[in-house]
């Protein structure tokens, strides 16, 4: 057996590459905490948009998960500015010879909010309700699809997870897999209070219950959503007694509430934006190099999409150089593959395809595509991470597009319904984009293009099933070899930029803005929102 701590060669290749992004808050003049930290005060925090839900193995979205950050836990956790793993709950684990055995121990004296303990028997059931099985969790079926598990292809890792005693879980795996003990410290495999989940059911996601160092207290949908210090919390105590999460949707409007003070922290921000807050004395932009991408991405199994000359047209027809220098301000960097250049694994001997419309009308005449025909565009509404405009570089899309015949109709709807939408498998093209979960390649290039990956509810937007990219990708799992992982990735990424599904847009800084008085926050590689260590700075 190999105890985990002296274990490193998963996840090191991951934990070089975050470091190599930062991770410290930065901005005006760096590090500007001049008095020791205070416990009290509420911060507000403005966003674009409101949670979907608060169950961690429902949700799918950014705006949900930067909620549950603080209201849950996990097994192994991230470290405050990288992806490297660290003990959560669990205070070690064990790892057999041949990787397909996985013991954790268990750390003693947690309870969750409502006060129940926790032990192996909740680890169990938090996550055995998302396992697809006969016969079926009791749970299962109750409160939507598990998404992400589905995503990430758990049923195919997990053989069984049982509780050896209450301080200890096993995992036995059906093959090794490298990126598994990451995998654990995302949010869909966050562990929930089992007598809450019973007693709730369908509404457990409007009654979080983890154990985390805030506890909820409300939520008045699309307006706000209350969280409190937890006071029996089992590690350092947070400073701030409360957290409030104000869904502003209009990005010129958050920012207004946090000139004017009424909010204390705002995410959601713009480019033009972080020029006016950096400027602004009162104010302090938070920024590192964003693990994320914004992309396009097209049905292959729906016409004109399902050739591929069309969709290297949509490739050649997109101006991304302009694109990224006019909406993204010097924030963000034109993308060429699905994942970051900051992530190890990328292979930066790919070519772009390159803005050439000349070359894209005759790729489209090749493929018996008249001049004019129409689709759908879909676009989200809300500003996220990797693109806090999408209107306006849907629209800026469209213009390309009609230069090369092309004409794309709009189509935008709110966060929750696009979600659905998309996942549905319901659009002709969609503007969408992912920010990463783990810092390794696996998460982009597994869980948003795998063929297994398309299968509703998807994450795989363009239903693309290619057996090679999956042989590629599943190898890349298996192997424990950091140098051969690498090597598998980068042929994933050619195969990828062969077969085109996607129109890969930008790459953009994880920014946040606070007040001067607010103190401790630490932007995230994966942008998780952990507000433990914030503090506010009284009047004086």
């Amino acid at each position: 057996m190999r105890r985990a701590h002296g274990w490193r060669w998963l996840l090191l290749a991951a934990g070089l590459a975050a470091a190599g992004c930062g991770g410290a808050a930065s901005g005006k003049g760096g590090s500007r905490v001049s008095a020791e930290p205070v416990s009290g005060g509420t911060l507000m925090w403005g966003r674009g948009s409101d949670a979907v839900g608060l169950d961690p193995a429902h949700e799918t979205d950014g705006e949900s998960y930067k909620v549950c950050d603080n209201l849950y836990e996990n097994l192994v956790g991230y470290d405050q500015k990288s992806t490297e793993v660290l003990p959560e709950l669990a205070t070690s684990w064990d790892i057999s010879s041949d990787g397909k055995t996985y013991t954790f121990h268990l750390r003693a004296g947690v309870r969750f909010h409502d006060g129940t303990p926790f032990n192996a028997a909740a680890v169990v059931f938090s996550l055995d309700r998302q396992r697809n099985r006969t016969p079926a969790h009791e749970f299962h079926a109750v409160g939507g699809p598990y998404t992400y598990w589905s995503s990430m292809s758990m049923d195919d890792i997990i053989q069984d997870i049982r509780a050896a005693d209450d301080s200890t879980v096993v995992f036995q795996l059906k093959r090794p897999n490298a990126p598994f003990v990451a995998n654990l410290a995302m949010n869909f495999t966050a562990i929930v209070s089992p007598t809450a989940v019973r007693k709730y059911r369908d509404d457990y996601f409007k009654h979080p219950t983890g154990t985390g160092a805030f506890r909820f207290v409300e939520w008045v949908k699309d307006d706000r959503i209350v969280l409190e210090r937890n006071p029996d919390y089992w590690g350092e105590k947070p400073y701030l007694d409360k957290v409030v999460f104000r869904a502003i949707p209009e990005n010129t409007v958050r920012l207004l509430a946090l000139q004017q003070g009424d909010i204390a922290g705002m995410e959601g921000i713009s480019p033009l934006e972080a020029r006016r807050i950096a400027k602004d004395t009162q104010l302090e932009l938070h920024r590192i190099p964003g693990m994320n991408v914004a992309y396009l991405a097209m049905r292959m199994d729906k016409p004109p999409f399902d050739k591929l000359e069309v969709r290297q047209a949509m490739n050649y027809a997109v101006d991304k150089k302009s694109l990224v220098d006019g909406l993204y301000m010097g924030y963000g960097t034109p993308a060429v593959n699905p994942i970051p250049p900051s992530m190890w694994g990328y292979d930066a001997k790919i070519a772009d395809y390159g803005y050439d419309a000349a070359k894209a009308k005759s790729l489209l005449a090749q493929a018996g595509v008249k001049p004019g025909t129409k689709f759908i565009l879909n676009v989200m509404s809300a500003p996220r991470p990797y693109m806090p405009e999408p209107l306006k570089v849907a629209e800026a899309i469209q213009a390309n597009l009609h230069t090369v015949g092309l004409e794309a109709e709009i189509r935008t709807m709110e966060w929750g319904s696009y979600l659905n939408y998309i996942q549905s498998l319901k659009h002709e093209a969609c503007i969408i984009g992912w920010q990463g979960d783990n810092g390794d390649p696996d998460n982009f290039l597994y869980v948003l293009l795998d063929k297994e990956s398309a299968r509703i509810p998807a994450q795989n937007y363009s239903a693309y099933k290619s057996d090679e990219l999956h042989k590629v990708l599943i190898d890349a799992q298996v192997t424990s070899d950091p140098g051969e992982r690498a090597a598998l990735y980068a042929r994933a990424q050619e195969i990828v930029h062969r077969d085109a599904p996607w129109v890969p847009i930008a790459h953009m800084d994880l920014l946040a803005a606070t007040r001067k008085n607010v103190h401790g926050l630490v932007l995230h590689p994966t942008s998780k929102l952990r507000l433990r260590r914030v503090w506010i700075e009284p009047a004086s």
